[in-house]
C-alpha cells in the first residue's frame, strides 16, 4: 500500500476521468460515487481498480457514454434498454424506476438489456434495501463455467446478489459469482504476479492450474460443482429469456468475447407486502438475532463487515496496493487528469 486517499476526492477524480470520456456530468458523477463505494465496501476487485478497462470500453464504443435509456412500464414489470449504458449507469436507474413503481405494487421485475458490466452486483442491491427494498439481482455474462471433460466454457459465470433491509442495523448484503472464484480475484493476481488457489480454474487445456495468467486464458470452475452451474443456470433463465428480444440475438449476446454488453434483471419485494411491517421487522430481527447468538464471535451477517469498512474508509480514506495505483496514476497521466493527493478521509 503507498498512500491513503479521501473518498471525495477519489469519487471526484473518477467522475473527471468519465467526462474526459465524454460522459455527462450527472452520469459520471452516479457512476463514480458507485465505483468508489465498492471499494469502500470492500469488493476491492470490482473498484476503481477497472476504471482503465472502463476507459478503454468506452473508448472502444463498446459502452456508450450517451446513453438514451428508455423505459417500458407495464404494471409490476419494467424493461430498460439501457442503449450501451455502463452499467454503474444503468443499474441505478433500474433501482430507481424499481423503487417508484413499489410504491404501487408489492413486487416489480425489472429486466435490462444492452447494459455494460455491472461490478459488483451488491452496491446496487444495498441500494434498493437503504430505498426499503428487498432485491434480488443478477447479470449474465459470457461462457466462462466449464466442467472437467467439457469441450469449451458452456455458460456463464453470472454473479447473483440479494440484499435485504434489517430495520435498526445496516442491511443483509450477499454478492457472489457461481464460480469458485470471481474472476475479478484471478485477474488481480495476474496484474500482481501471484498464483491462484488450486481448484479456481482450468488452463485452456482443460488442466487444473494455479498460474493466474494461464487460468485468464482458460475457463473457471463452478462453485460446489453442479450446484454453482445449477444457479448459473438460474441467471441465465432470468437474463437471457426476459431481456433479449429474438433467438438470433440471444444467440449472438451469449458468444464468448461479446462481454462488453449483456443483460441482467432486477426482482424488488416491499417488506410488507405478504403483511404487516412490524411483522416483517421482528422476523427478521428474530432470525438474525438467534443466528448471531448461536454463532458467537464467529458469526456475521453478510454485508456488515463492508458497513464497517466503509464507516472507516469515509473517515480515515482509502489506500491501494502498488500495482492498483501505479495504474491509475498511468491513466490520470494519458488523460490529463492528475491523481489525487495522499491525505485523511
Amino acid at each position: 500500500m503507498i498512500g491513503s486517499y479521501p473518498v471525495f476526492a477519489l469519487e471526484e477524480w473518477v467522475q473527471r476521468v468519465f467526462q474526459r470520456m465524454n460522459v455527462p456530468p450527472q452520469h459520471a458523477a452516479t457512476a463514480a460515487a458507485l465505483l468508489v463505494r465498492s471499494d469502500v465496501r470492500g469488493y476491492t476487485t470490482h473498484g476503481i481498480g477497472r476504471l482503465p478497462a472502463y476507459v478503454e470500453r468506452l473508448e472502444s464504443g463498446e459502452f456508450n457514454p450517451t446513453p438514451t435509456m428508455r423505459p417500458r412500464v407495464e404494471a409490476a414489470v419494467v424493461e430498460l434498454d439501457a442503449d450501451g449504458a455502463m452499467g454503474h449507469v444503468a443499474a441505478p436507474t433500474a433501482i430507481e424506476l424499481g423503487l417508484a413503481e413499489l410504491q404501487r405494487y408489492a413486487s416489480v421485475f425489472i429486466s435490462v438489456r444492452d447494459c455494460g458490466h455491472l461490478g459488483a452486483l451488491g452496491i446496487h442491491t444495498l441500494r434498493a434495501a437503504e430505498g426499503g427494498a428487498f432485491c434480488l439481482a443478477g447479470q449474465r455474462t459470457p461462457p466462462r463455467l466449464a466442467m472437467p471433460g467439457f469441450n469449451a466454457a458452456a455458460i456463464g459465470h453470472n454473479p447473483i446478489s440479494f440484499a435485504c433491509p434489517l430495520p435498526g442495523q445496516d442491511p443483509i448484503v450477499f454478492d457472489i459469482a457461481c464460480s469458485v472464484a470471481a474472476r475479478g480475484h484471478i485477474m488481480k493476481a495476474a496484474r500482481e504476479g501471484r498464483p491462484i488457489p488450486a481448484g479456481w480454474a482450468i488452463d485452456s487445456n482443460g488442466d487444473p492450474t494455479t498460474d493466474a495468467e494461464e487460468a485468464l486464458k482458460g475457463n473457471l470452475l463452478p462453485m460446489a460443482g453442479h450446484k454453482g452451474l445449477g444457479l448459473a443456470m438460474l441467471i441465465q433463465c432470468l437474463t437471457t429469456a426476459f431481456t433479449v428480444p429474438g433467438a438470433a440475438a440471444n444467440r449472438a449476446a451469449t458468444v464468448k468475447g461479446a462481454g462488453g454488453r449483456q443483460p441482467a434483471f432486477f426482482w424488488l419485494l416491499a417488506p410488507d407486502a405478504l403483511g404487516h411491517r412490524d411483522a416483517f421487522r421482528n422476523a427478521m430481527n428474530d432470525w438474525t438475532g438467534y443466528f448471531l447468538d448461536v454463532g458467537g464471535e464467529a458469526a456475521r451477517l453478510p454485508g456488515h463487515r463492508g458497513a464497517a469498512l466503509e464507516r472507516r474508509a469515509r473517515e480515515n480514506g482509502l489506500a491501494f496496493t502498488p500495482s492498483v495505483e501505479g495504474d491509475l496514476r498511468t491513466l490520470g497521466d494519458k488523460l490529463g487528469v492528475p491523481f489525487p493527493s495522499a491525505g485523511r478521509g
